[in-house]
């Protein structure tokens, strides 16, 4: 189910040098954080996507997303799943990388990877008490949004920033090229 679901893969982001690496879980790590977290009396905060060509709205959406309890997880989708849901040019960055620009943020507690195309196992294993999306899954279907209500989560949503959106700024680019 997660992509990166070895200690062999993880420990080769430790030894790359990456200080944030330790944040990288697989799916049996993340259950057993969630549990200790909940004894704790912590919230579990999950949000997910491609991260694909990070920008300043990805970054708008984690900030918010980690005001929203206490343990912020952000799944990211694998290379295989990215080009399944954006087509056969992305993504642009592959995975580890991605994975590195989201470890590297402050407000990230844990990142893993997960091969499907929507987070509803994640949710169904993890049972995040919030789900954070981006408005655009605001009205209409949601293929996480039964699992989460289902474990007895809520859902949220951010606002976007207008015109930032990985899909966008490639459109955007490629009318540039076209009318040059």
């Amino acid at each position: 189910m997660i992509a990166v679901n070895s200690s062999k893969d993880i420990q080769e982001l430790h030894f790359a040098g990456h200080p944030s690496a330790q944040k990288l879980k697989s799916l049996r790590e993340l259950e057993s954080i969630v549990r200790q977290a909940r004894t704790e009396g912590k919230t579990i905060v999950l949000t997910n996507g491609c991260f694909d060509l990070f920008h300043a709205g990805h970054h708008h959406l984690l900030q918010a997303a980690s005001t929203e309890g206490d343990v912020l997880i952000v799944a990211v989708n694998s290379d295989d799943s990215v080009r399944r849901l954006k087509g056969p040019q992305r993504p642009l960055i592959p995975l580890e990388r991605r994975l590195l620009i989201i470890m590297g943020l402050e407000v990230v507690d844990y990142v893993t990877a997960f091969e499907e195309d929507t987070a509803t196992a994640l949710i169904e294993a993890i049972r995040p008490d919030v789900l954070v999306k981006g408005e655009e899954y605001r009205t209409g279907w949601l293929a996480e949004r039964q699992a989460v209500h289902a474990c007895g989560g809520r859902v949220v949503f951010v606002d976007r920033i207008p015109g930032l959106s990985t899909t966008s700024l490639l459109q955007e680019r490629a009318a540039s090229r076209s009318s040059e």
